[in-house]
C-alpha cells in the first residue's frame, strides 16, 4: 500500500553532511541575450550557495511517537510527562534562501514545527542559528532567519507558468548526504485530494525526492526557484517518481501573510464545494467541456451569500485564473487574506457573470447591514 513520506529525516544522531565550497554572493541572475544555452554545470555553480541544509532540535513526549493519539486520548499535557517519558529529537531537512539581506529562508513547516534550536548549514561550510519566523501548518510553508552576510539569494520564477513536460531540477540534503540534485520533468500540475496537508496544489515531479529533501528547491532550466519540495508517495522509503513541490507563487503568497502579520489569516467565502458530475452539467445547463467547481450549499449571511451566488452555480475562474475542480478552488480560497475582494467568473442558467465577494473570517459570517 502507498504511504505518504514527507521528505524530512529524522535522526537520533546528527551527522555532519559534506557541502559544496561554493561562495556566496549576489542574487543569481542569467543573461538570456543570443539565447546562450547554458549547461545544468553553469546554473548549479550559481544556484547550489541559495540551496542549504537545515537541522532542528526539540523535545518529543514518547508516547506521541509510539501513538500518535495517545497523550490526546490520555489528557496528559506535555509538561505533565515527565523527563523520563520525553526523549530528544532531531530533524534534518533544507531550504531555500529568498531574501540574502534580511537573511530569510523558506522551509517546509513540518521540517521545523517541533524544534526549539535550529541550525542552518550553509554550501560554504558556515554554520549559523537560525530563528522561526512562522509557519503554516495547513500549508506546510515555513520561513526561518539567520544574521549573516555574504548569503546567495535564489532567483524567483513563475510558478503559473509551468507547464507539463518542462524539466526540472530538485536540490536539497537527502538523507543526510549533503547536497544532491537529481533531474526530471513536471508530472503533472495542480494535485490535490493527496493527504500531505490541508491546502494543496502540488507540482508533480519524478525528479526523486527522498527524507532530507523537506523545504529544498525545485528549479527550471533557467536557473529559477518554481517549488519547494515537500513529499512523495511510495513503499517505505524508496520513490517510484510520484514527488511532490508546493508551487513557488503559493509559497510567497503565504510567506508575505506571515512576514506582515505574523500568521496567515485566510478568508472565506462560505460556501460548499465539489466536483461537478455528468448529471449536473445537464440539469445545470454547464458546458460539458467547462472545468469549474460547483457550489452545492451557501452558508447564511456569508461572504458569498451577500455577494449574490446561489446553490448551483459553477465557478470556473477565481481572480481571472481557470478553476480546475473543487480542490483547486478551496486553496485559492485559502490564499486569499481576509477582508479582500475576490472576483469569480460564474456559469448560470446557460450563461456567464463576474461575481465579485469580499472574504470574511473562517467562521464568521458576514452580517447583513
Amino acid at each position: 500500500m502507498d504511504r505518504i513520506i514527507r521528505a524530512m529525516w529524522f535522526v537520533a544522531v546528527i551527522a555532519s553532511a559534506a557541502s559544496s565550497a561554493a561562495k556566496a554572493g549576489a542574487p543569481v541572475q542569467f543573461d538570456g541575450r543570443n539565447n546562450t544555452a547554458l549547461t545544468l554545470a553553469s546554473i548549479l555553480k550559481k544556484i547550489l550557495p541559495a540551496v542549504i541544509d537545515i537541522e532542528a532540535k526539540g523535545r518529543l513526549a514518547q508516547a506521541s511517537i509510539a501513538a500518535p493519539t495517545s497523550r490526546r486520548e490520555s489528557g496528559l499535557s506535555s509538561r505533565a510527562l515527565s523527563f523520563a517519558q520525553q526523549r530528544n529529537i532531531y530533524a534534518s531537512g533544507s531550504g531555500v534562501v529568498i531574501d540574502a539581506d534580511a537573511g530569510l529562508i523558506v522551509t517546509n513547516n513540518h521540517v521545523i514545527d517541533r524544534a526549539e534550536a535550529i541550525t542552518v548549514r550553509l554550501a560554504d561550510g558556515r554554520e549559523l542559528d537560525a530563528e522561526k519566523v512562522g509557519g503554516d501548518p495547513d500549508t506546510d510553508v515555513a520561513i526561518v532567519k539567520v544574521k549573516a552576510g555574504d548569503l546567495t539569494a535564489i532567483q524567483l520564477g513563475d510558478s503559473d507558468n509551468l507547464e507539463v513536460g518542462e524539466s526540472v531540477l530538485a536540490i536539497g540534503n537527502p538523507l543526510r548526504l549533503g547536497q544532491t540534485v537529481s533531474s526530471g520533468i513536471v508530472s503533472g500540475l495542480h494535485r490535490g485530494n493527496i493527504g500531505i496537508v490541508k491546502y494543496e496544489d502540488f507540482i508533480q515531479t519524478d525528479a526523486a525526492i527522498y527524507p532530507g529533501n523537506s523545504g529544498g528547491a525545485l528549479i527550471n532550466l533557467r536557473g529559477q526557484l518554481v517549488g519547494i519540495n515537500t513529499a512523495f508517495v511510495g513503499p517505505g522509503k524508496s520513490n517510484p517518481g510520484l514527488g511532490f513541490a508546493i508551487p513557488l507563487n503559493m509559497t510567497l503568497a503565504i510567506i508575505d501573510q506571515i512576514l506582515e502579520y505574523g500568521e496567515v489569516r485566510r478568508g472565506s467565502l462560505g460556501v460548499t464545494l465539489e466536483d461537478p458530475a455528468a448529471g449536473q452539467r445537464r440539469n445545470m445547463q454547464f458546458p460539458t467541456w467547462q472545468l469549474g467547481a460547483v457550489i452545492v450549499k451557501v452558508d447564511a449571511q456569508s461572504a458569498a451569500e451577500r455577494a449574490g451566488l446561489k446553490s448551483g452555480d459553477l465557478i470556473t475562474a477565481f481572480d481571472s485564473t481557470p478553476v480546475q475542480n473543487a480542490s483547486y478552488l478551496r486553496t485559492r480560497i485559502a490564499l486569499v487574506q481576509t477582508g479582500k475582494i475576490a472576483e469569480l467568473a460564474v456559469w448560470r442558467e446557460g450563461r456567464q457573470m463576474i461575481i465579485r465577494a469580499t472574504l470574511a473570517q473562517p467562521g464568521h459570517n458576514i452580517k447583513a447591514k
